[in-house]
């Protein structure tokens, strides 16, 4: 009983696998990333009960109606399946690797980079976790990568397991995802997320930290109204219970400092107002990759695969929009260079 007792005293899930400061995937290194549309807009149910109400959400000319499926919609939780997708995605794009839609994922390294357990019952909440996010659909006017999607598509297109262990357990899936999310993909409409993002214990948690990441990001504070908050996080609660639940976060916060990168208060006036931890800017300070070198013959492949463009401006866009080191830093840069020609063509 004393165990237990202990064990509740964080509002954190427990690091099941510790490993430095970021988890390690089975294709490379990749930080987790998320899609700016969805951490904008309220996309994902924060019930932990099956929720099949339609949702329908306006906020500054952007309008988006999510529709369950039988499954129920689905859940930040199982956001997760698509922040992995997403990190692999980009980690495959700074090794010079050319990103497509079609995912093979080993459910392990899923299970593992997500801190979700690995037994039986991870392996079933996953299978769940998928149908919710392919049933789910989705209609709204928001741009990705400059294309304004105004069909419903879903999430994800389809999934499957591709083999099974001789104990019934999946051991690889295949996941094609929507055009929606590719796209956020290869237009870099992406942020990274704290690896404690995947230790919060509350859906509410996670998606104040989703806001608190992409409109506090870099600054050293923001505010926003209770009643703001409340509607860019889709919460069903009246506003006094949202407030009710706001305040016991940032009170476990000011205790624990359990938010990943910022601090959260919530004042008389009901506004909330996030303060930067520092620790976000701490990894940007340490991703200058300006002395990453690059032979001489590359310069050559890159003019090849950029005709027209200047290259030394082309390796000047790389080296600000890479994340993290490449293994392969002369085929992740000629690979930029084939994606930005396919996107740009000739320059005018």
């Amino acid at each position: 009983m004393v165990g237990e007792n202990t064990k509740l005293k964080t509002p954190l899930l427990p690091d099941r696998y510790p490993i430095d400061d970021f988890f390690i995937c089975d294709v490379t290194d990749a930080i987790p990333k998320d899609d700016l549309g969805s951490m904008e807009h309220p996309i994902f149910s924060l019930s932990t009960k099956p929720d099949t109400r339609i949702r329908e959400y306006e906020h500054n000319n952007i309008k988006i109606t999510v529709a369950p499926s039988a499954h129920g919609l689905a859940t930040i939780h199982d956001k997760d399946i698509l922040i992995y997708c997403i990190s692999q995605l980009i980690a495959k794009m700074n090794a010079g690797g050319e990103p497509k839609r079609t995912l093979h994922l080993k459910a392990y390294d899923l299970l593992v980079s997500t801190n979700r357990k690995t037994d039986g019952r991870g392996y079933e909440q996953l299978v769940a976790a998928f149908d919710r996010l392919s049933g789910t659909r989705i209609k709204t006017n928001l741009r990705t990568n400059g294309e304004e999607v105004t069909e419903g598509f879903g999430l994800i297109d389809s999934w499957r397991v591709i083999r099974h262990t001789e104990s019934g357990r999946m051991l690889e899936l295949k996941v094609n995802l929507s055009d929606w999310v590719f796209n956020a993909v290869l237009g870099s409409e992406v942020l990274t997320l704290h690896r404690n993002y995947f230790r919060l214990r509350k859906p509410l948690e996670r998606r104040v930290y989703e806001i608190a990441r992409k409109h506090c990001g870099q600054k050293q504070e923001w505010s926003i109204s209770l009643e703001t908050l409340q509607k860019k996080c889709g919460a069903a609660s009246t506003l006094k219970e949202f407030r009710r639940l706001v305040s016991t976060i940032a009170a476990e916060d000011a205790s624990h400092s359990h938010m990943p990168d910022y601090s959260i208060t919530l004042n008389d006036s009901d506004m909330v107002n996030f303060r930067n931890r520092g620790t976000m800017q701490e990894i940007t300070s340490q991703n200058d990759y300006s002395s990453l070198s690059l032979k001489p013959e590359t310069l050559d492949q890159a003019r090849t695969a950029a005709p027209g463009w200047d290259i030394y401006h082309l390796e000047q866009e790389w080296r600000g929009w890479i994340t993290e080191p490449p293994r392969d830093p002369d085929a992740a840069f000629i690979g930029f260079c084939r994606k930005w020609f396919e996107k740009r063509g000739m320059p005018k």
